[in-house]
């Protein structure tokens, strides 16, 4: 079997699609080409641009097989979001807006039906953040919905499906907060059942499994080799963490950073999860349980910078430190630790400089990132993926505020990608036990950083 050198992998976020060559004997993206990820309003609902993405898929694939050659391709994506096929397997329905908050006009009724937290590990989140609550939405709004599908696939075997034609589902996406399964018994929840799914859900695959190949229209409108291998795919989050399940002894957590900051602890201390809290179980690319927690941090930054400059200089900080000028939860109150909160302000935000806000809203971030590794149960080292990666001021007072070793994950654009490509490495590695990874830095936390941190702590619990 021929070795795979470049894989191609797409790479669908909240915020932007992406698609990128990633060489895997370095482990490094070495080509990426991006657009933004822009929801059409509707009619019916607000969804995304499926066609629109393919366009760019396609187009994207060719240009970087011409730059790189890829041998191989992968797919992840975000979480949150199902595809509704028929029997021809065009769209049953638009993929809807994860955001889009009709499914809330049904919550009463949902919740009726939806299992509890011990049976799902999902906690239970507003608008469409459920998938069983889209699903939900969704046959109730549209009663010729659950004749017209024949097929239910997540949504990173939805682009794997248009590029073999195999439908699968699997379960790093299944149990995203989907309600829709059981992480402890590894098994669809009872909730398919009760939504009259339990004949339509595909096939549920590894994530590493090969799907099949490339179809021979891909290579047509590509100009790609017919005949690829096509790795299933894998839900973003666990793309981060699938690298470090290779390489690394537990106990150590993946943060992954992006819209969602999402939080992952492997072989920590045993805790009771709060679903009130955004605390879930996912699930690894092995099939194994994984305590989790998140806030939307990409969000949250992008409110709060809103058009300041980025960036803060050694002044800037001492002052934020000195005068414990603090921001506190939270930002974007629908989710995380703190979620329902409305954020504020320990002073007057308009006597901020841009420097000043930023390096608050970066110690916010990480002292909220910290909170999820302890209600997670974390221990061990912490290891940073995507642009918060690049931020020196989180990643103190991440090590200040968790007395954790950080390190930053910074030889890719995001991490989503090269942990997506490994899915097509044909290499035998052991997970959990291989090697012991890169040596984690040891952040010496001035007395500043620590009674920053223990203030802010004492005001938010």
């Amino acid at each position: 079997m021929k070795t795979v050198q470049h894989a191609g992998v797409i790479d669908i976020g909240k915020t932007n699609v992406k698609v990128a060559v990633v060489d895997l004997e370095s482990e490094r993206e070495i080509g990426v080409l991006t657009r933004p990820n822009r929801v059409r309003p509707g009619p019916p609902y607000p969804h995304y641009d499926i066609d629109g993405h393919w366009r760019f898929i396609c187009e994207a694939l060719g240009d970087l097989h011409r730059q790189h050659g890829i041998d191989a391709l992968s797919v992840t994506t975000h979480g949150a979001s199902i595809v509704l096929l028929d029997r021809d397997g065009a769209l049953a329905a638009p993929v809807l807006d994860y955001e889009f908050d009709g499914p809330d006009s049904l919550a009463r009724e949902y919740d009726a039906v939806r299992p509890d937290f011990n049976e799902t590990g999902s906690p239970r989140l507003s608008m469409g953040l459920n998938v069983g609550a889209q699903l939900f939405w969704q046959l109730r709004t549209d009663p010729g919905l659950l004749d017209r599908t024949a097929s239910v696939l997540t949504y990173p075997q939805y682009w794997s499906f248009r590029l073999t034609g195999v439908r699968a589902n699997e379960v790093t996406s299944l149990g995203c907060h989907t309600d829709l399964w059981s992480p402890l018994e590894n098994r669809y929840s009872s909730l398919v059942e009760r939504l009259g799914l339990s004949e339509k859900m595909a096939p549920v695959k590894k994530a590493a499994d090969c799907l099949g190949t490339t179809l021979p229209e891909i290579a047509e409108a590509t100009g790609l080799p017919e005949d690829l291998p096509v790795a299933c795919g894998i839900h973003d989050s666990n793309a981060s963490l699938y690298p470090h399940l290779l390489k690394r002894p537990a106990p150590f957590s993946v943060v992954s950073t992006g819209t969602w900051v999402i939080v992952l602890s492997i072989g920590g201390k045993s805790v009771s999860l709060d679903p009130a809290r955004d605390t879930l179980i996912n699930v690894n690319a092995f099939g194994d349980p994984v305590p989790s927690a998140r806030f939307m941090g990409g969000r949250e930054f992008d409110i709060i910078l809103d058009g300041h400059e980025k960036g803060a200089t050694e002044a800037d900080v001492a002052e934020v430190l000195g005068e414990k000028i603090m921001l506190f939860p939270a930002v974007d109150p629908r989710s995380g630790p703190f979620q329902g909160r409305q954020h504020c302000w320990s002073v007057n935000e308009d006597t901020l400089s841009d420097g000043e806000r930023y390096a608050a809203l970066s110690f916010y971030l990480a002292l909220t990132t910290a909170e999820c590794l302890a209600i997670t149960g974390g221990s061990g080292p912490v290891i940073v993926e995507g642009p918060f990666s690049q931020n020196r001021l989180y990643l103190d007072m991440l090590g200040a505020a968790t007395g954790r070793p950080i390190e930053a994950a910074s030889d890719s654009v995001t991490g989503t990608s090269v942990g997506a490509a490994l899915l097509v490495a044909r290499r035998k590695s052991a997970p959990h036990t291989v090697g012991a990874g890169p040596c984690a830095e040891e952040r010496a936390a001035g007395p500043d950083l620590l009674n920053y941190a223990s203030s802010w702590q004492k005001q938010v619990r």
